[in-house]
């Protein structure tokens, strides 16, 4: 029995593929939708010693990395470090925040057999490590923008809590700076991981698109997506309602300067004409 050893992590959000590919020798422009594939000579000269053609690393524009059968953390920890020279923002300390670990066994079986920790295939196709690694990538980054959510969620609950306790007025820098947040979460989801987008294989092969299709079914990636969705809607809906609140207390305060500067004029009109004042 054949065995594929899968690392997944999400480091950050965006991961420039090209400025590493050009770093790297590759003279390809890479698009949003296809890994960067790191093996052989450039894995090699990456970690200054010879290395299995059986290892790779896969790169996704969307801030997660995969190793295949990279079972040693040193060499992980080179290839994270030689990351961070192009994505500096990374948080080597906490890297491991958002990760899973996966198998691929080819075993003589009848039918595929999918579970937590690994998949059985009764042969080998070149197509099911890539298609591993991008179902695993995608869910890291899921989790990612999962927890993300829930820290604006709890920003969101400090505003209504201060609503509750009658302090109406909400600044426009912080409704500006939480709608961003939000904003930037569902750009994120969409633009960058691309749940609902299928690598280019799945197009041309019938056996690849079916095995990926069960992949993401049995990660949930859809159903996580669409819970994503269906809770950022409810977050535009709670701005919405601060903004609208906000705005009327701001139109409230005008109209009251307004009637007080009347005011003011019609007492300062009648003392002049009592000649109270010249």
């Amino acid at each position: 029995m054949l065995d594929f050893s899968f690392k997944a992590i999400a480091i950050t959000n965006e991961i420039d593929l090209n400025k590493i590919a050009l770093q790297c020798g590759i003279p390809k422009k890479f698009t949003w939708e296809e890994p960067l594939v790191l093996r052989g000579n450039i894995l090699q000269s990456i970690l200054g010693k010879e290395v299995d053609n059986s290892k790779s690393v896969l790169l996704f524009s969307f801030g997660s990395v995969v190793f295949i059968n990279h079972s040693n953390d040193e060499e992980i920890n080179v290839l994270l470090k030689y990351l961070q020279s192009f994505e500096p923002e990374m948080d080597l300390k906490n890297i491991g925040r958002y990760s899973d670990d996966y198998s691929l066994h080819i075993s003589e079986t009848e039918a595929l057999e999918l579970t937590d920790e690994y998949v059985v295939v009764p042969e080998f196709e070149p197509f099911y490590p890539e298609l591993i690694s991008t179902v695993l990538a995608k869910s890291v980054a899921l989790e990612k923008t999962e927890e993300q959510l829930g820290v604006i969620h709890d920003r969101l609950e400090t505003m209504i809590d201060r609503l509750e306790k009658g302090k109406l007025r909400i600044g426009n820098k912080e409704l500006a700076r939480t709608t961003a947040k939000i904003l930037r979460h569902d750009y994120n989801t969409l633009a960058y991981i691309m749940i609902l987008d299928k690598p280019d294989i799945t197009w041309a092969s019938s056996n690849a698109s079916e095995f990926y299709d069960k992949m993401i079914d049995f990660f949930e990636l859809n159903d996580r997506h669409k819970i994503l969705k269906s809770k950022t809607e409810i977050l535009y809906n709670i701005i919405d309602g601060f903004s609208t609140i906000s705005h009327s207390i701001r139109g409230l305060f005008v109209e009251w300067i307004v009637v007080i500067l009347i005011l003011i004029e019609i007492v300062i009109t009648i003392a002049q004409i009592a000649g109270w004042i010249p």
